[in-house]
């Protein structure tokens, strides 16, 4: 068996140059800390936080609207007593109508 060809020393300048190449490739792809493939996940993390935050915003602007009528609007307050709490006021005689599927 000829050792010569183990030793890193005589091997060819390009196949080094290869070896070094695919060594950086590969850790600065995958292995480093801020990898690229670690970069794209972040990315896509960002996106889809900026998304559910621009969702989330619009859902409180909608509760924040729903609020204001609330505050301004009492025949809004006693729809909503009626219909979801089944209240009445005095003398008044409520009937309950359930719809069968």
């Amino acid at each position: 068996m000829n050792l010569q060809n183990f030793n890193p020393l005589r091997w060819r300048k390009s196949f080094l140059l290869f070896l070094l190449l695919a060594f950086l490739v590969v850790w600065f792809g995958f292995l480093d800390t801020y990898s690229v493939w670690t970069r794209y996940q972040l990315s896509r993390e960002k996106e889809h936080l900026i998304e559910k935050t621009e969702m989330l915003k619009q859902r409180t602007d909608t509760l924040n609207k729903k609020i204001h009528e609330l505050k301004n609007d009492p025949k809004l307050i006693e729809k909503i007593a009626r219909e979801k709490y089944g209240m009445q006021k005095k003398g008044e005689t409520v009937y309950r109508v359930e719809i069968k599927k």
